[in-house]
């Protein structure tokens, strides 16, 4: 990696929320939200329903940056709002890039959280990447405009096998020049 891992995990501040290490008490939210079947149809790695336990394992795992993926939780606390409204991740490519990941708790949806979450973390560039990447599946047309709104540009069609949906997925990839 090259950086230290309090750099990478260094909290990122935006206007209405920052961006923060996980920590052991974000399970229980964790484990409400992704355990809503429309959160984990959208992402690639949240099965539903979301198995006892599974948040636990997710916050240790993100609390211990292991394969390169550096995990903040969207803490909206300095705002009054909930201290988990969603998470975004950074995994770690070859050649100075990476990939974003990110999804946002229902009652946060149609508010400019993820835009402003995935803004920020652009802007901070905390593995220095030279450019980043993104996938959203075909039927999740408000990533894509999240992400066509932080300057990333489409790349192309594939597909992502979604755990939730025992099936794989058409997507479109994005990139982003830094």
């Amino acid at each position: 990696m090259g950086l230290d891992q309090m750099d990478q995990q260094a909290t990122i501040e935006t206007e209405r929320f920052v961006l923060r290490p996980m920590r052991v008490s974000d399970a229980g939210l964790i484990q409400h939200y992704a355990s809503d079947e429309r959160v984990a149809r959208m992402t690639v790695p949240i099965p539903h329903p979301y198995p006892p336990g599974a948040a636990e394992a997710y916050v240790h795992r993100a609390m211990h940056v292991e394969q390169g993926e550096f995990i903040w939780a969207m803490d909206g606390t300095k705002d009054g709002a909930s201290e988990l409204m969603g998470v975004i991740s950074l995994k770690s490519m070859d050649r100075q890039q990476s990939e974003v990941g990110y999804w946002v708790a229902p009652p946060f949806w149609n508010t400019g959280l993820a835009s402003m979450a995935v803004e920020a973390l652009v802007a901070a560039n905390p593995l220095n990447d030279a450019t980043m990447f993104a996938s959203v599946f075909q039927d999740n047309p408000a990533s894509a405009r999240v992400l066509a709104h932080c300057g990333f540009e489409y790349l192309g069609d594939a597909e992502s096998f979604s755990v939730a949906r025992n099936a794989s997925v058409p997507t479109w990839t994005y990139s982003r020049k830094l």
